[in-house]
């Protein structure tokens, strides 16, 4: 059985382990995050349900060798807008697992601006779901809107709080509690998803990749009566916890991180 590459990583809230170099594009006031109108959305039909969606399913039990089967837990909220906070793990699966156990919800990521600034594929990602975070003021007014907007139509908004991507990793990367202000403010429900890694064997032997078992949790509803940040920290603490306990389940460590000092 081969060793677990090893990662050194001296801060679990900045460092970056994603090997893409991209230059991102400004997000601005003209920046259009509304693609579900007019030609825009038969674009994003086509992208999102006959392209994306079946090639995330292939990629993931393929590939992945994925399984989510805690998936039922959402279904009471097929006809409400929630969101969905993740362990941000996996370079192509992180974009692609939560369109398979939200389905038949429309997802939508919150995410970097390079996900958006790649010649095909970031116009692609524009299509089926990315949402970049704004780069000025009134960006983030039109950015906060159209995620209003998503939960208002009964769509589910994924959101990774660790922000920056380390492959394989088998803990929770401490995280503030700044991206949870969007279901406390709206009062919307959150579900949380862990990606455990576990062993896989073939033919009785241990094979050296993981496969991905995702667990869901919740819901954790804010509680209106309190303050606006009360609530955030609330729901951040639920969350972090529930994903440590459940992180302790992966037993395959593909890539061991190890803090420099």
């Amino acid at each position: 059985m081969s060793q677990p590459r090893i990662i050194y990583f001296s801060d679990e809230q900045n460092d970056e382990f994603s090997k893409a170099v991209i230059k991102p594009v400004s997000i601005d006031k003209n920046y259009k995050y509304d693609r579900t109108k007019g030609i825009s959305a038969a674009v994003r039909f086509f992208f999102y349900r006959m392209v994306a969606t079946p090639l995330a399913f292939l990629y993931c039990k393929i590939f992945l060798h994925y399984s989510c089967p805690d998936r039922k837990k959402l279904k009471p909220y097929r006809k409400e807008g929630y969101f969905l906070y993740g362990n941000h793990t996996s370079n192509y699966g992180d974009p692609l697992m939560p369109n398979l156990f939200a389905f038949p919800k429309d997802v939508y990521f919150v995410v970097h601006p390079n996900n958006v600034s790649m010649p095909v594929l970031g116009v692609i990602n524009r299509y089926i779901g990315a949402i970049p975070l704004p780069d000025d003021i009134d960006a983030a007014k039109n950015f906060t809107s159209f995620i209003n907007e998503r939960i208002t139509a009964k769509d589910c908004v994924v959101i990774y709080p660790e922000a920056h991507i380390w492959p394989y990793y088998t803990d929770i990367r401490n995280f503030p509690d700044k991206s949870f202000g969007y279901p406390a403010r709206l009062g919307s429900p959150v579900f949380c998803f862990t990606n455990t890694y576990r062993k896989r064997y073939l033919f009785g032997k241990e094979l050296s990749k993981p496969k991905i078992v995702t667990i869901i949790d919740g819901p954790f509803c804010p509680d209106m009566k309190k303050g606006i940040g009360e609530r955030k920290k609330e729901l951040r603490d639920a969350v972090y916890a529930r994903m440590k306990e459940r992180a302790a389940l992966s037993d395959k460590e593909y890539i061991c991180y190890i803090r420099k000092d």
